[in-house]
């Protein structure tokens, strides 16, 4: 049997960082990194935007040139399927029989795009926007000219996806189930914003619409047909209505969790030596009151391997970090600090209108996240006020003279 003293599954932003990590805190043994992909680790935010649009070749995404990888002593098997772990044994077992013995396992796995469940969800035409290939065959499909393409899903990946292809001159309609844009993860201010953007930019946004079924011609998507009866027709569909946690061979084997799989502050399952990171791992995080939840970021990714990393080395030290998350959509460069969810109060500081302007929310008068806008001065300064979770007077918050680092 193959014995490894790391194993690593998933080669995102996660388990790559992991890798990296245990290396620069002096860990020497073997690593070994399992993905699904067939491609060396790169970045994922970029698939949405430069790469979909063609200005950054997949070299130009690459998390780190092959040779870092090799240098270092970190191994990779691509197109590699674990189907099941055997905790008590320490192994790993791959969906072609192989069985890997690991001292410890760091689960990186993410996710997969939550797809349509509909009628007709298994015509071709379809597209999500999680992995290169993915891209790959979306770009493909675009390449023959212009398409009328219908976008469900009014969140991040969903809006910067419909970005690029107005942009790019297809004719782009967007279909969200809920009353407004971003409504998860968003205020009202913010949600209408993005809103009059993407109408301004050309696009049709259809909110309070559900997908009832697609209908195909030939084996291929034609229409999106809502539930109200009106058909939206279509040359192809992209999908973001958010990931499955790929966390089914931990569950199996025993571990803790409902929306994901559960660990403690130094990201360690209720499984010996099994660690989880990145999007499928739910934690009490201390930016959501101790809440248990899932963050799908690059920030959490990165940081939770550190943690990790950190632990297997012996210098274990709890998850504390900052939320922070980045959406670019046309000219506009949305930043957010913090976490909105649970907030009673929002700031508006600066004009919407001007195109440059910062939400920040409250709850309890004290400022727990900021949306900010091409307003990356009052991001960077915002992060000490949510770190602090600063109690401020709404009325300097709103006034632009004062930066806001003079208001702690």
């Amino acid at each position: 049997m193959e014995r490894v003293d790391t194993l690593i599954v998933g080669s995102g932003h996660g388990g790559a960082q992991a890798a990296i990590c245990l290396r620069q805190n002096g860990f020497a043994g073997s690593i070994l990194i399992l993905t699904r992909d067939r491609h060396l680790p790169y970045e994922r935010p970029p698939l949405s935007k430069e790469y979909l649009r063609g200005d950054k070749p997949f070299e130009r995404i690459l998390l780190r040139p092959p040779a870092f990888w090799s240098e270092r002593g970190i191994a990779f098997r691509l197109s590699a399927n674990v189907t099941d772990v055997l905790p008590d044994e320490h192994v790993a077992v791959l969906s072609d029989g192989t069985r890997i013995a690991y001292g410890d396992l760091v689960w990186a796995a993410g996710g997969e795009p939550r797809m349509l469940a509909c009628p007709g969800a298994e015509l071709n035409g379809i597209h999500a926007v999680r992995a290169r290939d993915d891209l790959d065959q979306l770009r493909d499909e675009l390449a023959v000219g212009p398409r009328r393409i219908c976008v469900v899903g009014g969140g991040y990946i969903g809006l910067e996806a419909a970005a690029v292809l107005r942009k790019l001159g297809h004719t782009v309609t967007l279909v969200e189930a809920e009353p407004r844009l971003l409504s998860r993860v968003a205020g009202e201010e913010l949600s209408e914003f993005f809103l009059t953007e993407h109408r301004a930019q050309g696009v049709t946004v259809l909110l309070s619409s559900k997908v009832e079924a697609l209908r195909g011609e030939n084996g291929r998507v034609a229409a999106v047909c809502l539930t109200g009866g009106e058909e939206i027709p279509c040359d192809l569909v992209v999908v973001g209505i958010g990931i499955v946690p790929s966390v089914g061979p931990l569950m199996a084997a025993g571990a803790a969790g409902a929306d994901g799989v559960d660990v403690d502050e130094f990201c360690r399952t209720n499984l010996d030596h099994v660690f989880a990171i990145g999007d499928c791992a739910a934690h009490a995080n201390p930016f959501a009151d101790g809440k248990v939840i899932r963050l799908e970021s690059v920030q959490n990714a990165n940081d939770m391997a550190s943690v990790a990393a950190k632990a297997i080395c012996g210098d274990p030290q709890p998850y504390r970090a900052v939320p922070w998350f980045w959406s670019n959509q046309y000219d506009l460069k949305l930043q957010t600090v913090g976490l909105s969810s649970g907030y009673d109060t929002t700031v508006l500081r600066g004009d919407p209108v001007a195109r440059s302007f910062c939400v920040i929310y409250l709850k309890e008068g004290r400022v727990i996240a900021l949306d900010c806008v091409n307003a990356t001065r009052d991001y960077a300064q915002g992060r000490r006020l949510v770190e602090a979770r600063a109690q401020i007077d709404p009325a300097r918050l709103v006034d632009t003279s004062i930066p806001l680092k003079e208001l702690l």
